[in-house]
């Protein structure tokens, strides 16, 4: 019974031992996960960053479209304004060219 009990408690050291070192393995694994979840945090708030950045000069640029479009509206009303003013004119010149 003792070489049975002697057996027993042989395998049961076996048995730590190759968990002492699935632990170290893992405690391993779980340091090289902790790094690459540091990294991916810095990445995601880069990008983060990026994203506000980018949305900040689109809506600027909404702001600039808006103003642009303001802009040609003017510069049209004022083309049309100038197309009637030369209309005018050229009825005036035909109604002088008739008087001499």
């Amino acid at each position: 019974m003792d070489k049975e009990i002697l057996e027993i408690l042989k395998s049961m050291q076996t048995d730590i031992t190759s968990i002492k070192t699935d632990i170290t393995s893992m405690q391993i694994d779980i340091t090289s996960i902790k790094a690459t979840q540091g990294e991916h945090t810095q990445i995601l708030r880069a990008l983060e960053h990026k994203t506000d950045v980018i949305s900040a000069e689109q809506e600027n640029l909404k702001h600039e479209v808006a103003e642009i479009k303001g802009d040609v509206k003017g510069i049209r009303k004022d083309l049309s304004n100038v197309e009637l003013i030369t209309a005018s004119n050229w009825s005036d010149i035909v109604k002088l060219k008739a008087v001499k």
